[in-house]
């Protein structure tokens, strides 16, 4: 089987859709060598010559000032789509519903594989936060539902995704695929926990609290910081650790300043902003470190990181009915509470009182919510073989057509048109440079003979006068 994986972020970017795309990739390859080839949106100075399968970028505008740090994708590449369709996929499995989508549908045009789409994240938020009117967004909200609603089979990776999903209008039927943990199970190694964590002030005994990913408002981040303005007033010393990047860094800074929870000259502080941390072994560590996991997010379809955190016997505080939730007990494998500060505070009022009992929980947190990517892609690529399947049978549901799917046809017809009028002017380049060394080199012979015909005759000329 040859797939075809899209999606609208790849490295340099780090996020968690590009760990989900990159670990399909390595685990369809490794696990049941499968034939992969990845395309995703051009950024500048990226070296994309390192995979061990190809990857298609195509053009690409710089939109990270509005985006959060990502580029907008031109899925209109006929070079691009050309590239991805001479792979000849039997499945295209698109991870983003703008431009990556829209590559999709121009490549199932071009080859017939039929498109399996995976809902990720609450993207109409993201719409929301960077078209300003909200007349603009609905418009783009319902663009990228029929963009999905176009798609063959869709995949959410929690039932709170999916109901996401029917919430924004969307008309279909759709199934949970979960994503995995690239961790291995198990805490990481003391020396290791030690080397990435020994230069920041956590002192042995003090509680550490964690959070890692974008920092960004809407994942909760004030009302933590809210919790824990409480926790400090109540008396009890503790740590919390921010690990990430994000648009709202600096106003989460200056909030954690105002609170009192950051350094001064005269105390010091509770609250540690380390950035971000691209290597997973130190991620690991920083997860083993800590003794609770706090992801108070109504935001997150998923919620990979408590599962990363649950694989280090971490255990997490989560927003109870959200979907970062689904499958955890309260006390037995984490903790769900409602959503406000003052809840959050009497938690870890609590929790910071009893450590040997978070990490109880921890450990029951590793053993019933860990799931390995080895685990999810066996999962996708039986799906996979199903969809397959129902196309063969002709049993895919059939699609309604939209304006946008003629504008489409037409616009993949016109670049199959290209790509063929672009071979066959190779094909003519070829063979007017072959025929062009030819006749050099004929020349060149032929000069060589008359240089030999000249000498010949001026020998013969001489042996004459004598």
């Amino acid at each position: 089987m040859k797939i075809c994986l899209l999606n609208d972020s790849f490295p340099p970017v780090i996020d968690g859709v590009v760990n989900v795309v990159m670990n399909y990739a390595d685990y369809l390859i490794r696990d049941h060598e499968a034939g992969v080839i990845v395309g995703t949106p051009r950024y500048p100075e990226a070296d994309y010559s390192v995979y061990p399968y190809p990857v298609v970028p195509y053009r690409s505008f710089d939109t990270a000032g509005i985006t959060s740090g990502y580029r907008t994708g031109n899925p209109f590449q006929e070079k691009a789509v050309s590239e991805l369709a001479s792979f000849a996929p039997d499945l295209i499995h698109a991870h983003c519903p703008a431009s990556a989508t829209i590559i999709a549908r121009l490549l199932r045009e071009e080859t017939g594989a039929p498109i399996v789409f995976t809902y990720h994240t609450k993207y109409d938020i993201d719409i929301e936060r960077v078209v300003r009117t909200r007349l603009a967004a609905r418009e783009g909200i319902r663009a990228m539902v029929r963009n999905i609603e176009a798609t063959d089979d869709v995949w959410v990776v929690s039932e709170g995704a999916g109901r996401s999903l029917t919430a924004l209008g969307f008309q279909g039927n759709w199934l949970v695929m979960p994503n995995g943990v690239d961790f291995r199970q198990g805490r990481a190694d003391p020396e290791a926990v030690a080397r990435v964590t020994g230069d920041f002030d956590l002192p042995e005994g003090v509680p550490v609290l964690l959070f890692v990913g974008r920092l960004m408002t809407y994942k909760g981040l004030p009302l933590i910081l809210d919790a824990l303005k409480m926790l400090s007033d109540a008396g009890q010393d503790f740590r919390m650790v921010f690990v990430g990047k994000g648009p709202d860094r600096e106003l989460l800074e200056e909030t954690a300043a105002n609170l009192g929870l950051m350094d001064t000259e005269t105390s010091p502080g509770k609250c540690l902003f380390v950035g971000p941390v691209y290597d997973r072994e130190a991620l690991r560590a920083w997860n083993t470190r800590a003794d609770l996991f706090l992801f108070p997010s109504t935001f997150d379809t998923n919620g990979l990181v408590v599962r990363e955190a649950a694989a280090c016997g971490l255990a997490s505080v989560l927003i109870r009915g959200s979907c970062a939730a689904e499958g955890v007990t309260d006390g037995q494998n984490g903790f769900t509470i409602e959503e406000s500060a003052e809840a959050l505070f009497t938690l870890l009022q609590s929790a910071c009182r009893d450590l040997p009992h978070l990490h109880q929980v921890g450990q029951r947190a590793m053993e019933e919510l860990y799931l390995s990517w080895q685990s999810c892609v066996n999962m996708a690529w039986d799906r996979y073989g199903e969809v397959l399947e129902l196309r063969r049978a002709g049993k895919l549901p059939a699609k309604k057509k939209l304006p946008e799917d003629y504008l489409l046809s037409f616009t993949a017809k016109s670049m199959e048109a290209e790509a063929r009028r672009r071979k066959i002017r190779q094909a003519l380049f070829h063979d007017f440079k072959e025929t062009a060394v030819g006749m050099m080199e004929n020349f060149q012979e032929a000069g060589e003979n008359a240089e030999h015909f000249w000498d010949h005759l001026a020998e013969e000329l001489r042996r004459d006068r004598k």
